[in-house]
């Protein structure tokens, strides 16, 4: 998922930068005014940042020789909603293209669009749509595998558009790139799901109610509805 520097034509990078802009500026005045009104919450706030910064940055190699990782970012946008998890996630691209030499600059905006705005959206969506219907365990499970997945769909729409194939165009570099990108992803989708499950379960019986406060679950540990 993370883009090499330098890899998107400029065009392509600037314009993926001026798409993401929007979301980032309003994730970080949605985390400033998280900060204000509960400030205990900071705490949670750093570990779903430092949730996303270690599973995003776990390398493993994949069946099409590329490489793959999970992404955390389902899990902040659960507890935080998504315009935090856009500010956040962005932060976090940005220490792993400096620290780590993942990503990089001039792609951070094609980057923190996939990870950190798309991703987020379509896992909350599926923690509301699931969640009623289904319950917390299964909401969580659908919210972290699909916030996953669309990450590299989104990924592989960017490098499509990037670099259409000589003969079938952007339709047939998207179908080029899901096979690398989204097709080899989907266990590794499954097993973030999993692991989704139990981090909640974990936040669940040590921070209650904080998670109470956040509208998330309540002190019984059953999914508030107005969350």
């Amino acid at each position: 998922m993370h883009i090499a520097e330098g890899f998107l034509p400029p065009l392509h990078a600037a314009a993926w930068t001026v798409l993401a802009a929007p979301f980032v500026v309003h994730g970080a005045r949605a985390v400033v005014r998280e900060v204000r009104r509960r400030p205990e919450s900071r705490l949670l706030l750093a570990a779903a940042g430092a949730f996303v910064f270690v599973l995003s940055a776990i390398k493993l190699p994949s069946l099409t020789g590329s490489s793959s990782h999970p992404t955390g970012t389902g899990l902040g946008a659960v507890l935080f909603r998504p315009p935090v998890m856009a500010f956040l996630g962005t932060v976090v691209l940005l220490f792993q293209a400096l620290l780590l030499g993942h990503g990089g600059l001039t792609t951070l905006g094609a980057n923190a669009f996939s990870l950190a705005v798309v991703g987020p959206w379509v896992g909350y969506g599926l923690w509301r749509a699931v969640r009623p219907v289904a319950g917390v365990s299964a909401a969580i499970f659908a919210a972290m595998a699909a916030a996953d997945l669309a990450t590299y769909c989104t990924t592989s729409i960017q490098l499509a558009l990037a670099f259409p194939d000589a003969h079938h165009g952007v339709a047939g570099a998207m179908v080029k790139f899901l096979s690398v990108f989204a097709v080899t992803q989907v266990p590794l989708a499954v097993i973030e799901g999993l692991l989704g499950v139990v981090v909640l379960r974990v936040l669940m019986s040590v921070a209650g109610p904080e998670l109470d406060q956040l509208g998330v679950v309540d002190a019984r540990g059953k999914a508030n509805e107005h969350a």
